[in-house]
Order: structure tokens, then sequence, then C-alpha cells
């Protein structure tokens, strides 16, 4: 179901004005987006993940070519968006990529954008209070969105039977995962909280560290050399792909992989996995096809809304992929939850404390100990002395 859209009081949206920056692809737009910036997407109901990304980027204003709830279901980024004070102009037609180009300085005033004085885009001003009303009524697209999840579920499972059941496809490569602990980190859900957390166990474990596109460049933020390297190769920064990481480029089913010109032009080497699946599934399915003791998922999806909040009919071939990796399997937060250091610096020098009473204590019971500890006392006073001798 696609609501209509909800039309506010002209006036009633702050003017703001910017750089504008264009990408169809949010993705790949919030690598060139600057505090300030005001971004032209075109995303129909927009995701959290990508609302995100797009508040850390501090721009000024999103304008979005399409509506940012259609109604199919509940997604939660327009939230985070107006949340945090962004301007959000929405549904404003596709037409505003070819009137404004990348770079231009555009204004929004009320519910139109404009170049100069000339109107070039209108649309729907979004805020607090109608984001929530949207909201509530998208709540009724949830039973068509969940047969929707099952048929797509029950679809790839048809189309990628032996690449699950079988590996079948999945390609050689150098890093060893067998018997190890692997990361795999998506640039997503409270990734970098996850990857601060995550600290002190891969310092301890160190284990395999893969980035899945911008994944990669989260763990170089984050103070960390990834491994592998997973997806389609449009999120992540030549800085990643020239760090040494083993390259694997995400490619359709038919072996189109359009991602791996750019890799190669930058001298690198790189394989193909082909699947219908996500990168996400990639990363996975190759760490459980080549013999990984335990997957740590970090900025995945792990639950029903979020799952559903992705909204593409490609995110049922992440809950099979799960399915498939089974016990392996474990959320970045259960682990955080459940490890701690096997010893901290603290406990450690109460231990040490605790020792050397114990021994004072045991000495002193005894006549040998207490003779040991006279000789002992002795020998300071007369070290002491010899220290005070030295320097008078």
């Amino acid at each position: 179901m696609r609501l209509a859209p909800t039309r506010r009081r002209a006036d009633a949206l702050p003017g703001v004005s910017g750089v504008a920056r264009l990408d169809r692809r949010t993705n790949r737009l919030v690598g060139r987006l600057n505090p300030g910036d005001i971004a032209v997407i075109d995303h129909v109901d927009l995701d959290r993940v990508a609302a995100e990304a797009l508040v850390a980027a501090k721009v000024s204003a999103v304008v979005n070519a399409q509506p940012s709830i259609s109604g199919r279901y509940p997604n939660l980024g327009p939230d985070r968006i107006v949340a945090n004070g962004i301007v959000l102009l929405d549904n404003v037609g596709a037409e505003i990529f070819a009137s404004v180009k990348e770079g231009t300085k555009i204004r929004i005033d009320g519910d139109t954008v404009y170049i100069g004085e000339v109107p070039v885009a209108t649309g729907t001003a979004q805020d607090v209070d109608s984001v929530a009303v949207l909201m509530t009524e998208a709540k009724s697209g949830l039973s068509a969105q969940l047969e929707a999840f099952a048929v797509n579920t029950s679809e790839f499972m048809g189309r990628e039977r032996q690449l699950l059941l079988e590996g079948v496809g999945v390609p050689k490569v150098r890093t060893s995962f067998a018997g190890r602990h692997v990361v795999v980190v998506v640039r997503g859900f409270d990734h970098d909280a996850d990857l601060k957390a995550l600290k002190h166990y891969i310092r301890e474990f160190k284990p395999v560290l893969v980035g899945v596109d911008g994944g990669a460049d989260a763990l170089i933020e984050a103070g960390h050399k990834p491994h592998v390297i997973v997806g389609d190769m449009d999120a992540v920064s030549d800085a990643a792909l020239a760090t040494g990481a083993e390259v694997v480029v995400h490619a359709y089913p038919d072996g189109r992989a359009p991602g791996l010109a750019r890799v190669q032009d930058l001298g690198i080497d790189a394989v193909t996995f082909p699947t219908s699946g996500t990168s996400e599934d990639v990363a996975m399915l190759l760490a459980d096809h080549n013999g990984a003791a335990l997957i740590v998922a970090v900025g995945t999806h792990a639950t029903l809304a979020e799952f559903l909040d992705k909204g593409r009919a490609g995110m049922a071939s992440t809950f099979l992929t799960r399915l498939r990796v089974g016990g392996k399997l474990v959320d970045a937060k259960g682990v955080t939850r459940l490890y701690r250091n096997r010893i901290s610096a603290a406990a450690l020098l109460l231990l040490v404390l605790a020792t050397l009473i114990a021994i004072v204590a045991a000495l002193a019971v005894s006549q040998p100990g207490r003779n040991y500890l006279a000789h002992f006392d002795h020998s300071w006073n007369h070290f002491v002395r010899w220290v005070q001798d030295l320097f008078s």
C-alpha cells in the first residue's frame, strides 16, 4: 500500500541552504558528503542504516525524490532524520536529478527547492509529527510484507539450493579461516559501538577480520586492519582496498561483477563470488564454508524489524544464510555481554598483593619464618642506612 503524501503548510519547514550532493545510491553518496551539504537521494522507504549515515555526515537537509515512507511497512529511517533536526523534503520526483547538478548551491524554502530564485522542485515537508502519523498508518502494511518475505525466501532457496547446502560457487581464498574466530563487519546497526566493545576480544582472540564494503573502512576507523574485504565495491574506499586485504567481489548469479573493474584498475587481485544474495551473505558463507569456528556479526541484521527495515527482497537470503551458518553465528552484542578479559590489570595487582600477604602471614606463624623475617628486617635496615650514608 502506498500512502498519499501528507501536505503541511509551506512555511512550516525552516529555510536552509547548502551545496547539493546527488546520488541514486545513498550508501555511495555518504562518502562524498561534507557537513552542511544537502543530500539529494532517490530512496523509497529510507532505512535506518542509510539515515544514520546521513546524520553522521552532518547534512543540513535531505531531499528525497521518492516517498521516505511509502506505507508498505514502518521503516525506521525518516524518524532518525527529523529527530536530529535535519530538514526532510520528501517525494520531489526524479526530475530533480536533471534540474540540479552536483556541487550546485540550492535553497529549500517551505516545500520548494530553489536555485537562486528559480524553483526547481516541490515536495512534501516532513517533521516529527508527520513522520509519526505515517509510521502509524504504515503498520497496516506489515502483514503483506511478511507474506512477501516468505515468498522471497522460498524463491531464493530454489535458486541457491546448491550454494546453501553444498557450498557450490564459493571461491577459493588465500586467507585461512579453519578453526578460527571470524568477525564480519557491516557498516550498519550500532557497528561503531559494537566494534569499540569488541576491542579486547579482538586483541585476545585475533580473529579474521572481514569488512563488507564500507565495513572495511569501519574496521580501519576502529584501529584494525581488515584481512578480507567482501562486497560490490561501491561503498569501500580506495585506502581500505590498498591495505593488502584479500578482496572478494560480489557478483551477479550470471557472473557479471561491476565492482571487479574498479578493483583491477587499482592493481589489486580479486576473486568473485556469484550469488543473488547480499554481500553480508557472501561474507558469512565464505567464512562458514572455509571452516570458521565462530562468526561474530557486527552491524548486520538480527531482528525481524531490521530485516523488514532494509526493504529489499534480497534480505530473505540473509535469513536463509543465518539458518545455514547456524550455531556458529553470534551477534556482536551477545559476545560483548558474555566476554570479559581473562584477567584485568587491577585484578592482577590485587592477586599479587593477596599472594604477598599470604606469604608474609605464613612466614609469621612459623619459627623458621620468623627467623627469616627477622633476618630480612635486619638486612633491610642495613640497606636503608647504606643508602642514607651514600647521599649524606
